[in-house]
C-alpha cells in the first residue's frame, strides 16, 4: 500500500497561463491605506486581472481566478509554498497496489459557514458534481470512476486507471467541497457556501468590480485567517492596476506584463514572482492536414531555428524570465538542461531544412493575433519571412482560445503554464489533451505514456525525460523563454513565497508584514 502525508507536486495539474485574452470589465476602487479597514480591523485590498464567472465549485477555474475560491471553499489537500502536497480537509491518503483505489480520512472538526459538519457525503458530493460538471477543469477527474463513503470520515475514489496528477488536482478546484445543502441552491452562482476562512458579503460585492469577504469566526484553521476583510477587484487594463498600486489604492496587485514591473518597483512596491509560463510558438497541425509544410519535421525544426530567443525574451518580456527550448519546467523530472540549447538561432541551418523539406521557396500559414501581444505578432512575422515562411495575421478577438481548439490554426504563438510530468502531458502532449487540438497521434508518444503509467516512482522519472527528449527532437513547440510573473505588494502586505505550480500564490502566504 501506498501510504502519502506529503509529497513533491510532480503529477499536478491544468491551466492557462497568465495572458489575458479579453476580460469583460475593469474594477473600481476605494479609499483605505496600507491593509487596515475602519475600527483596528485588518484589510486585504488585492487588484486581480480576472473575475470569478462562477463561485459553483463544479465550475471554478482555479489560475488567476484562485482567491475567489480558496476565501469560501478548502480543499481537500493543500498545495503549498514549497512545492509539497500537504494535509487539508484530508489528513491522510493512501493508494492501493495498482494505484486505481484513493482513499482520504478527512477532518472531525470542521463545518460549514452555516455551521453543519463536513462528512464523506459533501466530498462524494462535490466531486460528483464536479465530474458530471462542464466546468473548464472538469477533466481532471476524466479517470475516476467512483467516489463514496465508506463512513462519515473516508472517502473512497476508485479510477479506472492511474493517475499520477490526482492528488494534485485535488489541492485545486477539483479538491474544492461545497456544502451539499446548497447543491440546489439557484444562487449558487454568486453566492459561496463552503467551509472555507472567510465569507463573501453580498451586500458589498458588486459583479465584475469588487468581491468583499469577511472573516468567519469558528473557522477550523484559524492561522491561515490573516485579515478580518479581503476585498479583491477586478481589473482588466494593466495601467489602471499599477496606478492604483501606485497610488497605495492597493495592497497586492497582480502585474500581467513586464512593462508594469518597474512602474510598480519605482512606486516602492516588492515583487515577488516566479517563471511559471512559458511563451513561444505551439506547432499544433503536426500531421499536415491543415498546413501541409508543418507534417515534416523538418519545417518544424527549421521554424525552432529561426526564432532568436534572446532578442525575443529582451523585446517582448524586457529580459524577465529565462531562455528555454522545452515546455517542461525545471523542478520536473523532464527536465534536461542540455535541451535548451537544441535549437540555436540560425538562419542558413533553417533555410537548409525548408530546402531538404521541399520548401525552399517557402510557404505561407494563417496565424491568431491579438493585440495584447502584437510586439511577439510583429517579430515571429519578421524571423518566419527571414527564412521564407509568409505569417497572415488574424484577430479572433475574445474566441482567440476557441477558435485555436476549434482547431482553426495549423500554428499559433501562446503563453501556457509550464507544468511538470503527468499534468503537462495530459495538457499539450496526450490525444486527448486540451492543447492537442488536432488530436496528434505518435506511437512514440503513446509508447513512453503507456510506460509512465505502468511504471513505478522509480522510473517514472526516467520516462518522462525521454519523452520531453523525443517532443523537442520532433519540435512539437517551440518555446522562447520561461516569462517571470509577478504580484506585487505596498508597505504592510507581504508574500511569503511564490506558489510554483500557480500564477498567483494562497491566500493563506498573503500576510501583514
Amino acid at each position: 500500500m501506498l501510504r502519502r502525508d506529503m509529497l513533491k507536486l510532480t503529477g499536478t495539474t491544468v491551466a492557462i497561463g497568465a495572458m489575458s485574452l479579453g476580460v469583460v470589465a475593469c474594477g473600481g476602487s476605494s479609499g483605505g491605506s496600507g491593509g487596515s479597514g475602519g475600527s483596528g480591523s485588518t484589510t486585504l485590498r488585492m487588484g486581480l486581472m480576472s473575475a470569478p464567472t462562477t463561485f459553483d465549485p463544479a465550475g471554478a477555474e482555479w489560475g488567476n481566478r484562485l482567491p475567489y475560491y480558496q476565501a469560501p471553499y478548502d480543499t481537500l489537500l493543500l498545495a503549498a509554498s514549497s512545492g509539497e502536497i500537504e494535509p487539508y480537509l484530508a489528513t491522510e491518503w493512501s493508494y492501493d497496489e495498482s494505484e486505481t483505489e484513493l482513499t482520504l480520512t478527512l477532518r472531525d472538526d470542521v463545518t460549514f459557514s452555516d455551521d453543519s459538519p463536513l462528512t464523506a457525503d459533501a466530498v462524494v458530493t462535490s466531486m460528483t458534481r464536479f465530474k458530471d460538471g462542464s466546468g473548464p477543469d472538469a477533466n481532471y477527474l476524466a479517470s475516476v470512476d467512483t467516489v463514496t463513503a465508506a463512513d462519515d470520515h473516508t472517502v473512497v475514489i476508485t479510477l479506472t486507471q492511474p493517475d499520477p496528477a490526482l492528488l494534485n488536482y485535488l489541492t485545486r478546484t477539483a479538491g474544492l467541497v461545497l456544502n451539499p445543502a446548497a447543491a440546489e441552491n439557484e444562487d449558487l452562482a454568486t453566492n459561496p457556501a463552503g467551509s472555507g476562512p472567510y465569507v463573501l458579503d453580498t451586500s458589498a460585492t458588486i459583479t465584475n468590480n469588487i468581491y468583499v469577504f469577511t472573516k468567519r469566526e469558528g473557522y477550523w484553521n484559524p492561522d491561515v485567517q490573516h485579515y478580518d476583510r479581503l476585498e479583491m477587484r477586478f481589473i482588466e487594463d494593466t495601467t489602471a492596476m499599477v496606478n492604483a498600486l501606485q497610488a497605495k489604492e492597493l495592497d497586492y496587485a497582480k502585474l500581467a506584463n513586464a512593462e508594469t514591473f518597474a512602474q510598480a518597483e519605482s512606486s516602492g512596491a516588492v515583487l515577488h514572482s516566479n517563471e511559471l509560463d512559458f511563451q513561444g510558438l505551439l506547432l499544433l497541425d503536426r500531421a499536415g492536414t491543415m498546413v501541409e509544410a508543418l507534417g515534416d519535421v523538418r519545417v518544424r525544426q527549421a521554424i525552432a531555428h529561426a526564432m532568436d530567443r534572446e532578442a525575443l525574451l529582451e523585446a517582448v518580456a524586457l529580459g524577465f524570465g529565462t531562455v528555454t527550448g522545452q515546455v517542461f519546467p525545471t523542478g520536473s523530472e523532464a527536465y534536461d538542461e542540455a535541451l535548451d540549447e537544441r535549437y540555436p538561432y540560425d538562419v542558413e541551418k533553417a533555410k537548409a531544412l525548408l530546402a531538404e523539406a521541399g520548401y525552399a521557396d517557402g510557404f505561407a500559414v494563417e496565424m491568431p493575433t491579438a493585440a495584447s501581444f502584437q510586439t511577439a505578432a510583429n517579430l515571429i512575422a519578421q524571423y518566419l519571412s527571414d527564412i521564407g515562411i509568409t505569417a497572415n495575421y488574424v484577430q479572433p478577438g475574445n474566441n482567440f482560445i476557441a477558435d485555436m481548439l476549434a482547431p482553426k490554426f495549423g500554428m499559433t504563438f501562446m503563453a501556457l503554464e509550464q507544468n511538470p510530468d503527468w499534468q503537462l502531458a495530459n495538457f499539450m502532449i496526450s490525444p486527448t489533451a486540451t492543447f492537442n487540438p488536432f488530436g496528434y497521434q505518435d506511437p512514440e508518444v503513446d509508447a513512453l505514456l503507456e510506460e509512465y503509467l505502468t511504471g513505478d516512482e522509480t522510473t517514472r522519472g526516467a520516462t518522462m525525460k525521454a519523452l520531453n527528449t523525443y517532443i523537442v527532437e520532433q519540435a512539437w513547440f517551440v518555446p522562447f523563454y520561461r516569462a517571470q510573473g509577478s504580484v506585487a505588494t505596498n508597505d504592510g502586505t507581504t508574500v511569503t513565497a511564490m506558489l510554483p505550480s500557480n500564477t498567483l500564490p494562497n491566500i493563506y502566504d498573503v500576510t501583514p508584514a
